[in-house]
């Protein structure tokens, strides 16, 4: 993989951060197995992280590609 297409994936990585921030996902847990009763409780797990972190990833695959361009490889 040269160098190009890894910030070109930064790039794409970075805005999709910024513009979300996090998400969630449930895990259903069973409480209760009583014969014919079935108890189950869901749990929300958030998972969040700053747009900052997106901001460095696109800086950061946009110096790649600068780079690249001006050593003069491809």
């Amino acid at each position: 993989m040269n160098t190009r297409t890894i910030g070109i994936i930064l790039i794409i990585l970075g805005v999709i951060m910024m513009i979300y921030t996090g998400f969630n996902y449930i895990t259903t847990e069973k409480v209760v197995d009583i014969g014919p009763l079935h108890v189950s409780h869901e749990e929300n797990h958030p998972v969040q992280w700053s747009p900052v972190v997106g901001a460095i990833l696109l800086g950061g695959g946009i110096v790649i590609i600068a780079f690249n361009k001006k050593s003069g490889t491809q």
